[in-house]
């Protein structure tokens, strides 16, 4: 019976063989894309994990990297504490989170204090629209200022001692004085007093200047010193009109008095000229008088010389031989004849030639 049933259901058998390997296959399949779904989740799940940490890596990086810029240095405060390291300009790391990064400007900084009121000593209110404070922070103060003062420091070394300072000047100062006449002083003051006050309590913070803009005041005043202001321009206007023609009369009479002394000056030498020319004409004739009773007397000392020297010459020639010999002469060139007694005589001596003459 059981081979009948073998043989009846051999068929039956086959069909459900070939059904169930089928079946087997396609569970297979099935298998294999549930088991490729669960890898592909699980893949990504892992990039998911992966791309988070990055995630956080990157963000913790970027919490830790910060930058001080130029002219500033960098503090750090931990767990609220200010720590005593610095930084210079550039990049740098720190602990996110448990470490917090403070920038503080070292170069010139300008803090603009607005809108100051005061009170006058006569009981006028009146305001400063803006003064400006030009100050510079030392490096070398930076965490004694910051940890005494915080970060903040300008309010209370600054802000807060200008508004001070400026009440305390307007309350010994009239309204004439604070508006006209110490306004110009007023930055001087306040320079003076805020450097002195943080010389002793913020050494290494300096005042390099201080800007005070005109004070508001009310308005009748304000128009009463406007009003007075136009008078005062129109009396310098007056005044140095009358300085202008005062000046002018000055001038022309120093022109004249310039003028005058200048002929006199001219008239004075050309009198010392004249004396000089007289002088010079009466020296000219003295040295002239000179030079000529020079030449006569050197012309008379010549003569005499002369007539001493012929003379003498001549007492030298006058021999009795030379007489004699110059009477023939005489007698030879003579063309006159005499006739007398007396003739002979005159060849034989000298007596008989004067005889002859009378």
């Amino acid at each position: 019976m059981e081979s009948t049933l073998r043989a009846v259901d051999y068929p039956i058998l086959c069909k459900l063989s070939f059904v169930r390997t089928i079946m087997t296959k396609t569970h297979l399949k099935v298998c294999l894309l549930i088991a490729n779904h669960f890898y592909c989740s699980t893949i990504i799940v892992m990039i998911a994990k992966w791309l988070t940490a990055l995630v956080i890596v990157a963000a913790i990086f970027a919490l830790s990297i910060h930058q001080v810029p130029e002219g500033h240095v960098g503090i750090y405060y931990r767990g609220g504490a200010l720590l005593t390291s610095m930084t210079s300009p550039g990049f740098h790391v720190m602990i996110p989170f448990l470490t917090s990064c403070k920038i503080v400007q070292t170069t010139l900084e300008t803090d603009q204090v607005k809108n100051i009121p005061c009170g006058t000593s006569g009981g006028t209110m009146i305001y400063f629209d803006k003064i400006e404070v030009v100050n510079i922070l030392g490096r070398d103060a930076v965490l004694d200022i910051v940890r005494n003062y915080t970060v903040n420091y300008d309010r209370t070394l600054i802000f807060d001692k200008i508004h001070h300072e400026v009440n305390q000047f307007c309350s010994v100062h009239t309204l004439q004085e604070v508006y006209i006449d110490l306004f110009s002083s007023i930055d001087d003051h306040l320079k003076r007093t805020l450097q002195n006050d943080l010389n002793i309590l913020a050494p290494g913070l300096y005042v390099t200047s201080i800007r005070v803009t005109k004070p508001k005041i009310p308005e009748a005043i304000r128009r009463n010193y406007e009003t007075m202001e136009q008078e005062k321009t129109q009396y310098m206007i007056t005044t140095a009109h009358q300085k202008v023609v005062e000046k002018e009369a000055e001038t022309d009479r120093r022109r004249a008095v310039i003028e005058a002394e200048k002929l006199a000056q001219v008239a004075q030498i050309q009198y010392e000229q004249k004396i000089l020319g007289k002088e010079s004409e009466k020296r000219i004739a003295e040295i002239e008088a000179e030079m000529h009773l020079a030449r006569e007397r050197s012309m008379a000392d010549a003569n005499k010389y002369k007539s001493d020297t012929e003379a003498e010459s001549n007492k030298m020639k006058l021999t009795p031989e030379f007489l004699q010999w110059s009477k023939y002469q005489a007698l030879s060139q003579n063309t006159k004849v005499y006739f007398g007694d007396s003739i002979p005589n005159i060849f034989n001596n000298n007596d008989g030639i004067l005889n002859l003459k009378k």
